[in-house]
């Protein structure tokens, strides 16, 4: 019942609005030269999802295919819903009788009525279960994400539950809030606790395993996942970012509570999150001895590289306290984008998962 929904052309003004003044917008899409954000992805795929261009008629047929309601539809594509960054299709409410399946979270918080996409792997049986947590772009929507980075077939073999939060709008636009508040930091939104509640409101329906508890996100999204590791150690094993960074609060109000293992990928030539930092951002370098240092990792990375397109260079540190590991992914002149990576026969979602799952909240398991 899943329908990807064209993402909206959103201009590149301001500057991400998250705990600094200059940290330009990051989110699912990827700057063009024009000075606007440009769909990331395969175009083909982009260009069959985007059902709001057919005409009304057309789209409704569509819609009404995959598993929507004749309101839903009617909504959706109409002029109303084509200015809406939600989707017409939708997903039953997540069960409380350990149904498995792609399910909807819906839930007040903090005034504001906050949405989440749940699968529950087809192999749960009831017992404890890892949650792999993973956050769209700015300006992204759970369910594009879920396209891009699907992580359901995998969540189903390996047995965990997948969960992709929607962030709630600044200026128009979905965002996740990354950082502590401060002064600094231009939206109050309680990001924080929401991510509580939706682990929470899960945990109610199902057994989820508190001990693997993992986030993983793009660019803004992957912000959020170093936020998590910064705010939320109490209940995040371990974490992942994709083309996203660490916020120029570095060291001073992110004291992780507890080691934990960090693996980053980032393009060479990301045009929206520079690799050497900048706008807010740390460098991706910077990044690494901040989490090196966390974990109490003093020895030189294994370095290897992987030729093909893209080429990647891989550096690997081990050794660290509790077992943990730092692993950093260069993608030789990649840009702002969820990689497709073939490393050894692994996939961008099959590399994170085999790096997190080995991680528990205290430690290598």
């Amino acid at each position: 019942m899943h329908m990807r929904m064209r993402m909206p052309m959103l201009r590149v003004v301001a500057l991400l609005l998250l705990a600094t003044p200059a940290l330009v917008a990051c989110g699912g899409d990827s700057a063009g030269d024009d000075g606007t954000i440009s769909e990331v992805g395969d175009s083909a795929e982009a260009d069959t999802a985007d059902v709001q261009d057919q005409d009304t008629g057309s789209c409704y047929t569509l819609c009404i295919d995959k598993g929507s309601t004749d309101e839903e539809c009617s909504w959706w594509c109409g002029d109303d819903g084509k200015d809406t960054t939600e989707s017409g299709a939708t997903f039953d409410p997540l069960p409380d009788d350990g149904a498995t399946g792609t399910y909807t979270v819906t839930f007040d918080h903090d005034g504001i009525e906050r949405v989440a996409i749940v699968h529950v792997p087809a192999s749960y049986t009831g017992a404890s279960t890892p949650i792999l947590l993973t956050f769209h772009g700015f300006g992204g929507t759970a369910e594009d994400h879920m396209a891009w980075a699907d992580f359901r077939d995998l969540a189903d073999s390996e047995g965990f539950v997948v969960a992709y939060p929607q962030g709630s709008l600044l200026d128009g636009s979905p965002h996740w809030n990354s950082a502590a508040p401060s002064a600094d930091n231009k939206s109050d939104a309680d990001d924080f606790g929401y991510v509580d509640k939706l682990l929470d409101t899960i945990g109610a329906a199902y057994a989820l395993d508190d001990n693997r508890v993992y986030a993983a996100g793009f660019s803004n999204g992957g912000m959020m996942s170093f936020g998590l590791a910064c705010y939320r150690t109490d209940r995040i094993a371990a974490i992942a970012s994709v083309s996203g960074a660490m916020l120029d609060d570095i060291g001073v109000a992110c004291m992780p509570a507890h080691p934990t293992s960090v693996m980053t990928l980032h393009g060479t030539n990301d045009p929206v999150i520079a690799y050497n930092g900048g706008g807010g951002a740390v460098s991706v370098q910077e990044t690494i001895d901040y989490w090196t240092d966390v974990n109490q990792i003093t020895g030189a990375p294994e370095e290897t590289s992987t030729a093909g397109s893209p080429a990647v260079d891989s550096f690997v540190y081990t050794g660290g306290a509790l077992g943990t590991e730092v692993h950093h992914h260069r993608v030789v002149e990649g840009e702002h984008e969820w990689f497709k990576l073939d490393l050894a026969g692994a996939d961008t979602q099959r590399l994170i998962w085999d790096f997190l799952s080995r991680f528990g909240r205290d430690g290598a398991l």
